[in-house]
């Protein structure tokens, strides 16, 4: 094994939430942001995401300038903002717009390096053509604030894999459209790592995130998703064989980690942060042996 840099890691926001799950209404962690931001600080992260709602409560209280030199002073490097959704239906314009003005302030304002979209929950789509142009809308409006719009591909939703999500980049075809590639909405896809390879450009891909899980599903693909994640390398999928893939591909970080489980959101939010930190090193080695 040769020496190489420690990678840089950021907690995507469901890492540092606490105990709140997507779906809750509100989505706002239970922690403050400035002991969150401590925490995330603390144990090694070099960067954190904030989900819309905790965006919304931070900006009606601190205001985003403030939260901005609580991130600097905690010297994180990256900043990642989430999550839209409807972006593509105009009947729904009252519902998603407020969110994507919500969202472009705190990317401009805390420089996000992109802001993520999401699409509804429920069988992937085969003809994924009516996302094209408005793709190309909010891209447009991302570069104006000086961001870029990173799709997520989840197997319980219109984009059902990256492969389909990559055909879509390329109809995009925009610089500042690209993919999240979810480890875990890989596998669940059915997505095997070769034709992961095949399937993605390097400049497709604006964020991973790391994470694993048992070999079965238990309850809905979303319940699985939502409550049963394992820390990277404490499941029964290869995350070392998947980060080298990336790597091979062209990815060279940072790296997000996404944990998502009942039993994440019980443990105390430094303690939850610092083993999912340590445990997603330990598959960087075993990628490197």
């Amino acid at each position: 094994m040769t020496d190489t840099p420690a990678p840089e890691l950021v907690a995507s926001c469901w890492t540092s939430a606490g105990d709140v799950a997507p779906l809750q209404s509100p989505e706002t962690s239970p922690v403050p942001i400035a002991e969150r931001l401590e925490a995330i600080a603390s144990t090694g992260w070099s960067g954190f995401g904030l989900a819309h709602d905790d965006l919304a409560a931070a900006r009606a209280t601190l205001g985003f300038p403030a939260l901005r030199s609580l991130i600097d002073d905690a010297g994180l490097r990256h900043v990642e903002v989430e999550l839209l959704t409807d972006w593509w239906d105009e009947s729904l314009t009252h519902r998603w717009r407020p969110q994507f003005d919500l969202l472009l302030e705190a990317a401009e304002t805390l420089g996000a390096r992109f802001i993520k979209v999401g699409t509804t929950i429920g069988e992937p789509l085969d003809n994924l053509d009516f996302l094209v142009e408005p793709l190309r809308r909010l891209t447009a409006e991302a570069a104006l604030r000086g961001t870029r719009i990173a799709l997520e591909p989840m197997p319980f939703s219109m984009v059902g894999t990256v492969p389909a999500a990559a055909d879509l980049m390329r109809k995009v075809d925009m610089p500042g459209c690209g993919l999240v590639v979810d480890y875990w909405h890989v596998f669940r896809a059915g997505t095997t790592l070769d034709e992961l390879a095949s399937s993605l450009d390097a400049n497709q891909i604006f964020g991973v995130e790391l994470n694993d899980a048992d070999a079965e599903i238990r309850g809905s693909l979303f319940e699985d998703t939502r409550d049963n994640r394992r820390l990277c390398g404490q499941g029964d999928q290869d995350v070392a064989g998947f980060i080298k893939t990336m790597i091979s591909i062209g990815f060279d970080g940072p790296w997000g980690v996404e944990i998502l489980s009942e039993e994440h959101r019980a443990i105390p939010v430094q303690k939850a942060l610092r083993v999912a930190y340590e445990t997603s090193l330990a598959c960087f080695r075993e990628s490197q042996l």
